[in-house]
């Protein structure tokens, strides 16, 4: 199992520089972020308004372009094997695990998350999404002999999940090429994490804890 795991990481990172070097020096998965900041007031003092004492809440993550593929099919085990082939679940992104950072603790699904960075997943099933907030680490670099520490999701196990959560499935009106994820309807007391690739949106809400 462990040298299948190995074999099905270099390969996967192979690809990934193979790809790399093919695009004239640019990833074909690019670092994305999203971020937002809340319970900061304006200090309106000065010359212009400035926000301070926000706490700050991102997400980070690598972000696939679509490239023509059919991204979500197939029947059950089959399903959304164009974007997660091999590992238990998907890392929603590409490349290094997404990762949850937050200054605030926030409530997801009735549990309290203390501020601190955490690994992100979502376990894929036709119609039946569902968001991971992991105590798992991530690699900043493919090493094989880490294991305690995960390179995308390949390794995941559920014994280090801080919380699950349903995701709220919807269709958009138009194609996101490259993944994205995204903060909305945002305000101090809390807003969503939503993920979308392309005419798929699946979303999560949260509060921030007082």
């Amino acid at each position: 199992m462990i040298r299948r795991l190995i074999a099905t990481c270099v390969a996967a990172l192979a690809m990934t520089m193979g790809t790399f070097a093919q695009g004239g020096g640019r990833p074909a998965s690019p670092a994305g972020t999203a971020a937002t900041q809340v319970g900061g007031t304006y200090d309106r003092s000065g010359d212009e308004p400035v926000y301070k004492n926000g706490k700050w809440i991102e997400i980070t993550y690598g972000r696939p372009i679509k490239r023509g593929r059919t991204l979500f099919a197939g029947e059950g085990e089959k399903y959304g094997k164009a974007v997660n082939p091999d590992a238990p679940v998907w890392r929603a992104g590409a490349n290094e695990s997404t990762q949850l950072k937050t200054e605030v603790p926030i409530i997801i699904n009735g549990k309290t998350i203390a501020p601190g960075t955490y690994t992100m997943f979502i376990d894929l099933k036709p119609e039946k999404w569902t968001l991971i907030v992991s105590n798992w680490k991530a690699q900043t670099g493919f090493d094989p002999k880490n294991t305690a520490e995960l390179f995308g999701a390949f390794g995941y196990t559920p014994d280090k999940d801080v919380v699950r959560a349903p995701m709220t499935l919807a269709t958009l009106p138009f194609s996101v090429d490259q993944l994205t994820w995204a903060f909305t309807d945002m305000s101090d007391a809390g807003g969503k994490v939503a993920i979308m690739w392309d005419k798929n949106v699946a979303s999560v809400p949260f509060l921030v804890a007082k």
